[in-house]
């Protein structure tokens, strides 16, 4: 078991964040009688809900539970408040707490969800999927998509504690894996030492291998979140490959790691183009994302969507984190007419 204590805003927010197993027997159950009586709810989605059913029964008999349709579509504002309702309807009170067993999808709504009902209770997030655990549950980014525009409601605030079991990996299809490894592999080109276990993996999709590096990855972007908690410089080092990648996942139907894995090849060759960036380190990160995407096709891109970025500072300019050696990245402003048209060269360049 390994403990990373997460303390922002000098030190009145703090998050405990725990790499161990069977949490259903000792987080959950021991957490039961708390929960009971208007204590506490638990969120969780169909898909976790129709796997886990029996430890979840076992553990949270009793415990009120919100099963949400799983799927980034339904991270909307029906389903948030939809939430919101059930809290009140079951009594949670100030102290309460809302429990989140899911992915990124059940993590940022329950995040934002607690962050609003009676202006903020205690939230608990025990995420399932890979992605989650070495990223989107690390933090406390919180939001809803509105518009279809990803995220464009939301805030900051820290869970009081976040849980990732390995044992959630055994489950997971292997998109999931590669969903996953998309944050991982964006954190590698932030960590030298991580970079060079990734790139001297047997199986990038050994869930054993992925499980050893979780502690790693959540330690990578906790240190960041510690010392830029609001996002107003360091922190923007974690959006690498974000900006095209979300508007590749506007239009292609991906998940959101596999669109950050595309995402980071073509911010990487921009950096090239543009910046004094190491060729060669470039080169190799290329190299690990193309194993990790495993000969897909390229997909389509609404490129447009990238002027919604919420990094954006100037009508027409998208502003883009970019990877420029190991461990180190930019800023790249670009006009969005010359963007648009790099992003369409490097994608001939990339068939």
């Amino acid at each position: 078991m390994k403990k990373i204590r997460l303390s922002v805003t000098g030190g009145k927010t703090e998050s405990t964040i725990v790499c161990r197993q069977r949490v259903f027997t000792g987080v959950l159950a021991p957490m039961r009688g708390s929960l009971l009586g208007g204590g506490g709810l638990l969120l969780t989605d169909t898909n976790v809900f129709r796997l886990y059913r029996r430890e979840i029964d076992r553990s949270l008999g009793g415990v009120p539970r919100f099963v949400m349709e799983a799927g980034e579509e339904h991270k909307n504002e029906e389903t948030l408040f939809a939430l919101l309702r059930a809290m009140a309807e079951n009594g949670l009170r100030r102290n309460s707490k809302l429990v989140v067993l899911g992915g990124g999808v059940a993590g940022d709504l329950g995040g934002l969800a607690a962050g609003l009902y009676m202006r903020g209770i205690g939230c608990i997030q025990i995420p399932t999927t890979l992605l989650a655990q070495v990223d989107s549950s690390v933090g406390g980014k919180t939001a809803v998509d509105l518009c279809g525009v990803k995220n464009l409601i939301g805030m900051i605030r820290q869970p009081e504690a976040v849980y990732a079991d390995p044992v959630f990996l055994r489950t997971l299809p292997r998109r999931e894996l590669r969903c996953g490894l998309g944050e991982i592999v964006k954190h590698g080109a932030l960590s030298a030492p991580l970079f060079e276990k990734l790139c001297a993996a047997e199986d990038l999709f050994d869930p054993a291998f992925l499980g050893s590096l979780v502690p790693e990855n959540i330690a990578v972007k906790a240190e960041i979140v510690r010392k830029d908690p609001t996002e107003k410089g360091l922190r923007r080092c974690l959006n690498l490959g974000h900006t095209t990648g979300h508007a590749i996942e506007l239009a292609s139907g991906l998940s959101h790691g596999e669109c950050v894995l595309w995402g980071l090849l073509f911010e990487s060759m921009l950096s090239e183009r543009h910046l004094a960036a190491d060729g060669e380190f470039l080169g190799r990160l290329r190299s690990l994302c193309l194993s990790a995407l495993e000969g897909e096709t390229l997909p389509r891109m609404r490129v447009e969507g990238a002027l919604l970025d919420k990094k954006n500072t100037a009508a027409e300019e998208v502003t883009l984190s970019v990877p420029v050696a190991a461990g180190k990245y930019e800023i790249l402003r670009l006009p969005f007419a010359e963007y648009e048209r790099e992003l369409r060269e490097i994608g001939e360049a990339l068939q």
